[in-house]
């Protein structure tokens, strides 16, 4: 038995998670190289080693002749005789040959197809086993700085964090873990190539996956999401369960569980509104925490006319208009938002076949649905940024 290489193999197998059979396969590939080497032919040599022992046997298949033209192909009828007295002409002759008497080039040869196979089966295991991890979160160890580019630490890769998908204004200290968003594994010579992100909106999503249990099993369904990385995020949720409520779900006891996502994204704020297939009822939680006087939506031209009052108009719309561009993306519609004033001297109300007062129709009364108490402490942040703007 051959301890040495069978202690080899199963090492590589647990460390580098490289099949046995793979390796038996590169060592019989590099003993027909080592033969080519050594003789300029290998066409006619076999190859077996034992995959329980790791012996190896090589030998060469020789037709018997009368007489011998290439000695490498061909045996004489009066050697195979010698062998054994039952080979005739035409027969094939195993002639074992000694492994040990190839010379220095052929050894080296054979070295380097064992260590290349070697390379190339790890390449191929990694690459596997990270492009299962593609559209998923993982969790990193800040290695350095490359210029602008951050190195990450999966475990038996690096990914880089590119300038592009790094949240402004963030920054990390190396050995610093952190979640990140794997965008693209690619299969290169010198490995995978991993692409991460921090500013994916799929991040967030993945985020709720693995922190809230109802988003996990289904009961709870993220329908879209809208992501200004590293300010605010608004997600639309909806419930498959009429006993879940799926706001509080996503926000959690006292908060815990939209709190620790927040505290993941470094204090990135979070809106978690109900979905509705009605898009004017979607158009208006979409705009939470402003209340909405009344929602004009067309579906076809993917268009939405709101009202909101007066004294709502600022915080409808947001800083720098981010709560309204947040809720268009959420949506997909243009939302086009006025106040209760600008709408009486253009005329919105008569448009919208109401009188000014009035209360809005039926298909955009406001919901009975009432927030979790902490949840609209959190959602009140919004006011203290349109406040600080002022």
């Amino acid at each position: 038995m051959n301890k040495e290489l069978l202690e080899a193999m199963e090492v590589l197998e647990k460390e580098k998670n490289i099949a046995k059979d793979t390796l038996i396969e590169a060592i019989e590939n590099s003993l027909l190289t080592a033969c080519k080497n050594h003789f300029g032919k290998a066409d006619n040599v076999k190859v077996t080693v034992n995959p329980n022992t790791c012996d190896f046997a090589v030998y060469a298949e020789k037709t018997v002749v009368e007489n011998v033209e290439d000695d490498i192909l061909e045996i004489s009828l009066a050697d195979a005789k010698m062998l054994s007295p039952k080979y005739e002409v035409g027969d094939t002759v195993q002639i074992p040959l000694d492994s040990k008497k190839f010379g220095r080039i052929a050894t080296q040869n054979a070295k380097n197809v064992i260590l290349q196979k070697i390379r190339e089966e790890e390449r191929k295991v990694l690459y596997n086993e990270y492009y299962t991890k593609e559209k998923d979160v993982m969790t990193g160890i800040v290695q350095r700085y490359l210029g602008r580019n951050v190195s990450i630490n999966l475990g038996r890769v690096d990914a880089i964090l590119n300038e592009s998908e790094q949240v402004k204004g963030e920054t990390f200290r190396p050995t610093e873990r952190i979640k990140v968003y794997v965008i693209e594994v690619k299969d290169t010579p010198k490995g995978p190539r991993v692409s991460v992100s921090r500013t994916h909106p799929d991040l967030v999503k993945r985020l709720f996956e693995s922190e809230v249990a109802e988003v996990r099993d289904g009961t709870v369904e993220i329908k879209a999401i809208a992501r200004e990385a590293g300010s605010r995020t608004k997600i639309a949720v909806k419930s498959n369960d009429s006993n879940v409520d799926p706001v509080g779900a996503c926000v959690g006891l006292n908060g815990a569980r939209v709190n620790s996502i927040v505290s993941e994204l470094r204090g990135e704020k979070i809106d978690i509104i109900n979905w509705d297939d009605n898009p004017a009822y979607l158009i208006e939680n979409a705009l939470s925490p402003a209340k909405v006087i009344c929602v004009v939506a067309d579906e076809e031209a993917r268009e939405a006319q709101v009202i909101v009052p007066d004294y709502q108009l600022s915080l409808a719309i947001g800083k720098e208009g981010q709560n309204a561009r947040l809720a268009a993306r959420l949506t997909g519609f243009k939302i086009d938002i006025k106040s209760e004033t600008q709408a009486r001297e253009m005329g919105l109300f008569e448009q919208m076949g109401l009188q000014y007062g009035d209360t809005p129709a039926a298909s955009f009364e406001e919901e009975t649905y009432e927030e979790p108490e902490n949840y609209q402490e959190y959602q009140e942040d919004y006011q203290e940024d349109v406040n600080e703007q002022e």
